[in-house]
């Protein structure tokens, strides 16, 4: 690889790279599709060619055929890095960066380094080598990308917490899809050549499933696919390509707002399913004033049935539709064109000319455009409002002006003929006209145009006070003068109007979103948009009503059952409402109060969208909440059956084989051996009751049958009967309870089981010379008891889901339990009214704390009485 030499501070003379170093992604849908075995195989082919190639960091996870890949290539020392007492073993990325190969192969794009690292990520770490000129070839799975963290959470229930951004594998120079059916998948999973023999039944019948694997298949499919579509369009636009390629169908149908929008959207989704793949766009070109004209009601339908069919909804903004619909579609590589037949009489056609469709057609080039008929065809749109929008004394004092106007000018400017000409009193006119305009609007400025030319000529166009004119260039100025003031007139009329339309729009705007904004911030979404129509319109009530099955011979108002209502009365009905908009054929937005115009209606109409989609979300989340409980209990019965199914059978078979082995005539068992197996089926049906019992006291608590007898209590004598429980094991518990401690009102035995289950959890997670610690100490009316270990923890997003049964988070020992034991605790714990919460440990672990109701006035024991030292340490016997 070609380099250059630049000068470092101190003179000599460094190394920098002529290029940045590519990058090669291999990516997957789950663990062991092949990611790292295809990474080492283009490694042999890279250096069968001659290349420099090295493995920085390659994982086998223990599998035979990846480390018989990595024979033959450089392997690059791992660093040593020390944490908690531990070593780990991370990538040596200065190692790689002083041996500055040519390829470097990295596995696991997204993991970890351990804290001491040079960075924080490995792809952190890659990114520093791609800088330093040296390619690099690594690999993904498609769960650990951020942008479908939250996406795989939902489908697989396991939250990952390694992820990589999306923009550094975007930034790949190649991405490659290692893809495999998740049925061969779980076949190789099912061999052992994914993870070792302990591990596959929890791993095929847990993130293994068939529909996980498919749907992270999916996943993989479509992410890549978008990746690849961002590669053609910018090859598109690096090479000028305005030509439409027809890789992928994209359907673009063209909306207006008008009633034949869902027929049309209906068309263009079945056009883009007969390929697969297909796209489905939906646009609505507005004006660049931002006035659309179009009912927001019907438009936001629309977008709704674009998008509940897979298609998305756009908006544009141009003057010219058929340039702006043509230009959004090449931009978007678009196929096919789907718009609908005009819905304008042929009168207007023969007037104003060829409509959308035909311009669309016509300048479309390789665009397919669809004309698709619809009943609103021919029909016409209505002619525009012959009302202004003037209140009346507007009006009255535009026409006073304009007839008094011209008169008072001709006296003014007479008096001043001897300093001005025709010219200057025309243009002086000019200005009354504009004036009128802004005051009356156009028919009052065209009759102050017409009384000023008759003005101008009778005083001030010679002959003077007589209406002959001598002069030609005179009759043509008056002439351009009337023009000019018509069209003058116009402009400024049309620029009034749409002035007032513009602050209607922002009004209208700012009322749509603030009532938005209430939906969002309050918690119950649909009272929240009746409320917004009822003080926006100035209504006395506002109903929103459902239709529901109307039985026969029942009179048509009886159907109709009021949803939500804001104000002083309830409609019944929607004749009994002075406004009332359809929102859909059995549900309506009924006010009463008083009549709106055409234009409050049409805000109207996007206030009962709202309502609309308020009630459904209203419903849905009553649909959640009411579905939860099911699902919770259909997860707890499953994970009872999985947990059961293997915890259960374990002692049953221990005790089985025990007994069945001392009755056995065929074996001369020693005395030895004969009390080792009765300890064996001792031990087993000990582990079996134990099981039991804990099951038995789960389903109590979650019935609400538990008997809790609370009396006073010493907490030294309960932690000493908890310790005993334990059994034998030769490890130690640090148990510091201060002698003074006040008596615990609870159920001593049941106390004692928790405290037990607390210890042990402690125990099986602290590591090795650091035994648990067990802390007590009175806080106003309670009395507080930790567990403190110095294990792994548990991470700040799951300590939630710690507590929930049939679980052992992070666990992957299934030969120790069902997962009861902090479930069980915490109910044991609230039932005696007491509290059992996580805490971080500092340095690092986990602290459970156990705070119980102490004894009103309970009386301490004195210093001289104590009969347990303040701190001691106890091995568990």
């Amino acid at each position: 690889m070609t380099e250059t030499t630049s000068a470092n501070a101190t003179g000599t003379a460094a190394p920098v790279p002529a290029r940045r170093g590519q990058l090669r992604i291999y990516l997957g849908a789950a663990a062991g599709v092949g990611k790292t075995f295809a990474m080492l195989g283009e490694a042999h082919r890279r250096l069968s060619r001659g290349a420099d190639v090295v493995v920085a960091f390659v994982e086998t996870h223990g599998r035979q055929r990846t480390a018989q890949q990595m024979i033959g290539l450089e392997v690059m020392p791992r660093a040593k890095i020390a944490y908690r007492g531990t070593g780990f073993d991370e990538m040596d990325v200065d190692a790689v960066l002083a041996r500055h190969p040519q390829i470097a192969l990295v596995d696991e794009l997204a993991h970890t380094n351990v804290p001491g690292s040079r960075n924080a990520k490995r792809w952190q770490d890659i990114e520093e080598m791609l800088n330093a000129g040296i390619d690099v070839i690594t690999n993904v799975n498609i769960q650990h990308l951020e942008s479908l963290n939250d996406v795989v959470m939902k489908i697989t229930g396991v939250p990952q917490r390694e992820t990589v951004p999306d923009a550094i594998v975007r930034a790949a120079d190649q991405v490659e899809l290692i893809d495999m059916t998740p049925e061969a998948l779980r076949r190789r999973m099912a061999h052992g050549n994914i993870y070792p023999a302990e591990k596959i039944d929890a791993a095929l019948s847990h993130y293994f499933r068939v529909g996980n694997l498919t749907a992270l298949r999916e996943l993989a499919l479509l992410w890549l696919a978008d990746k690849v579509d961002e590669g053609l369009q910018r090859y598109r636009e690096a090479h000028d390509i305005h030509d439409t390629w027809e890789a992928r169908e994209r359907v673009v149908v063209a909306l207006t707002g008008g009633p034949e929008g869902e027929t049309l959207i209906r068309r263009a989704a079945r056009i883009a399913a007969r390929s697969s793949g297909g796209d489905l766009l939906a646009v609505y070109v507005t004006r660049s004033d931002g006035l659309t004209g179009a009912d927001p009601a019907a438009l936001a339908t629309q977008r709704r049935l674009t998008e509940s069919l897979g298609g998305s909804y756009h908006q544009v903004v141009g003057e010219n539709v058929p340039e702006a619909l043509l230009t959004f579609a090449r931009a978007e590589n678009a196929t096919q064109l789907v718009l609908g037949a005009s819905r304008r009489g042929w009168l207007t056609s023969l007037l104003t000319g060829p409509g959308v469709s035909l311009r669309t057609i016509r300048d479309s080039g390789d665009i397919d455009v669809h004309i698709v008929t619809h009943s609103q065809m021919g029909r016409g749109r209505g002619l525009p409002s012959l009302r202004g929008g003037l209140p009346l004394p507007r009006k009255v004092a535009g026409y006073a002006l304009a007839i008094a106007l011209a008169p008072l000018l001709a006296l003014v400017l007479a008096n001043l003929r001897q300093h001005l000409n025709l010219t200057s009193d025309m243009l002086v006119f000019l200005i009354g006209v504009i004036a009128v305009a802004l005051v009356g609007g156009l028919v009052p400025a065209v009759i102050a145009a017409i009384v000023g030319s008759l003005f101008l000529n009778y005083y001030f166009t010679p002959p003077f006070y007589t209406f002959n004119i001598n002069e030609p260039n005179n009759a043509l100025a008056l002439v351009v003068f009337v023009i000019v003031a018509v069209v003058v007139a116009m402009i400024v009329n049309d620029a009034a109007r749409r002035s007032k339309q513009a602050a209607r729009a922002s009004s209208e705007s700012d009322l749509l979103v603030t009532t938005a904004g209430s939906i969002l911030r309050g918690e119950q979404p649909l009272q929240a948009v009746i409320d917004r129509v009822r003080e926006a319109f100035g209504m006395d009530a506002v109903t929103l009503l459902e239709r529901h099955g109307q039985p026969e011979g029942a009179q048509p108002q009886a159907s109709w059952q009021p949803i939500a209502t804001s104000g002083s009365s309830q409609l019944s009905c929607p004749d009994d409402g002075d406004v009332t908009v359809p929102v859909t054929d059995n549900l309506c937005l009924a006010a009463r109060g008083r009549t709106l115009n055409a234009a409050d209606r049409r805000v109207l109409g996007a206030f009962a969208a709202y309502a609309a989609a308020a009630l459904e979300q209203q419903r849905l989340t009553a649909e959640a909440e009411a579905a939860r409980p099911i699902a919770e209990a259909d997860r707890t019965r499953a994970a009872l059956l999985a947990a059961v199914s293997h915890d259960l059978r374990t002692p049953l078979a221990s005790a089985k084989a025990a007994v069945t082995s001392l009755r056995s005539r065929d074996v001369e068992w020693s005395a030895e051996d004969h009390d080792e197996l009765l300890a064996t089926a001792d031990e087993s049906l000990d582990k079996l009751i134990r099981l039991v019992e804990n099951l038995l006291d789960m389903s109590r608590l979650q019935a609400g049958a538990m008997s809790v007898f609370p009396k006073p209590a010493d907490l030294g004598e309960v932690i000493a009967r908890s310790l005993d429980d334990l059994g034998p094991g030769g490890k130690t518990v640090i148990v510091e309870v201060p002698a003074d401690l006040p008596e615990v009102l609870v159920d001593p035995g049941i106390l004692e089981r928790v405290i037990s289950n607390l210890l042990a959890n402690a125990l099986h997670y602290c590591p090795a010379g650091e035994p648990p610690l067990l802390t007590a100490s009175s806080l106003g009316e309670r009395v507080e008891l930790r567990v403190i270990d110095r294990g792994p923890g548990i991470p700040r997003e799951q300590a939630g889901r710690m507590f929930v049964p049939f679980q052992r988070l992070g666990d992957t020992d299934n030969t120790t339990g069902i997962g009861l034991g902090l479930a069980l605790s915490k109910g044991l714990t609230e039932a005696m009214d007491g509290t059992l919460e996580p805490e971080e440990t500092p340095g690092g672990g986990l602290t459970m704390l156990l705070s119980l109701p102490a004894v009103p006035g309970a009386a301490r024991a004195l210093p001289g009485e104590q009969t347990q030292p303040d701190s001691a340490s106890q091995v568990i016997s």
